[in-house]
């Protein structure tokens, strides 16, 4: 048996699966570890699409691993060091999630969406054209769609439910959630981390436009950084040799989806339309490229 091309849904009889959100299904994997499995599940305006997109997740997840091995003197993350093999003994069961799979410690996440904003676009752009701010944080008149910020802005949000929409929340929100001591701490680690990303991606032909990261904490209160690293699922990649203000750029995430069927008569409410097999394959192929320029392979 080989591991499968495509995965839109796992099953695995030897593991309890305690979530399954837009893209990933979470399993417990003992009392302190959860195995993550990414599938090819694509998701637009917050409804899950009926096509996977071939090799996705895989994409996902090396990237994933590669932004927590680079970045983990920055802060702790959550994978956990122990093998699939140890949670996950069934050959089958394995070969169906390998290279798509990560066990990671079980962590207290934070009920917080940590957003860094670099650049002007998307719903930022639409807020400064707006009110001459993002988030309600003030910014210089003039700017223009793409730009990049004077200096990229922790803009948090709430976690939505599957089916709704995050809200934009303000820093004393956070405040309110966490506490002062550990809000303060994510928006400092989420700039760090935002900011050496950057550095490294645009030396690499990329554009790390947006990001959002997710937080927990263990039960000693330490940070850890979850869930998935500076992907194109959870950020917006430009390529550099294209970019110009004053247009929302071509990008390597899946905006490309978002753009075409924004010219459907869809409602943005499931069930959402079928991909056509180009939309597809072009969309798997700027995750690969992402994944070739960030990574190296």
């Amino acid at each position: 048996m080989t591991a499968p091309e495509t995965l839109f849904e796992s099953s695995l009889s030897s593991l309890r699966l305690k979530a399954r959100g837009k893209v990933r299904d979470i399993y417990e994997a003992g009392d302190d570890l959860m195995l993550i499995v990414t599938t090819d599940r694509l998701s637009a305006f917050d409804v899950i699409l009926p096509d996977p997109i071939p090799g996705k997740g895989r994409v996902l997840t090396h990237v994933s691993r590669f932004w927590f091995d680079r970045l983990k003197d920055r802060v702790p993350n959550h994978l956990s060091g122990t093998p699939l093999e140890a949670v996950l003994p069934d050959t089958g069961e394995r070969e169906q999630v390998e290279g798509r799979a990560m066990v990671v410690k079980r962590l207290k996440p934070l009920p917080v969406e940590a957003v860094v904003r670099g650049y002007l676009i998307g719903s930022g752009w639409k807020d400064y054209q707006r009110s001459g701010a993002v988030c309600g944080i003030e910014l210089p008149a003039g700017l223009r769609q793409a730009e990049r910020l004077p200096e990229p802005l922790f803009t948090p949000s709430t976690k939505a439910e599957m089916g709704t929409h995050d809200e934009n929340i303000g820093f004393d929100q956070v405040i309110g959630l966490v506490g002062r001591e550990l809000a303060e701490q994510v928006r400092e680690v989420a700039l760090g981390l935002y900011r050496e990303a950057a550095a490294y991606a645009l030396a690499r032909g990329i554009i790390i436009a947006d990001t959002k990261f997710e937080f927990g904490v263990d039960e000693a209160g330490v940070l850890h950084w979850i869930d998935e690293a500076l992907t194109p699922d959870s950020s917006r990649f430009w390529p550099a040799d294209s970019y110009r203000p004053g247009i929302s750029p071509p990008s390597f995430d899946k905006q490309f989806v978002r753009d075409y069927l924004e010219t459907l008569d869809w409602d943005k409410k499931p069930p959402a339309p079928h991909l056509p097999p180009d939309i597809l394959a072009r969309t798997a192929e700027k995750y690969r490229e992402a994944e070739r320029r960030l990574t190296g392979g």
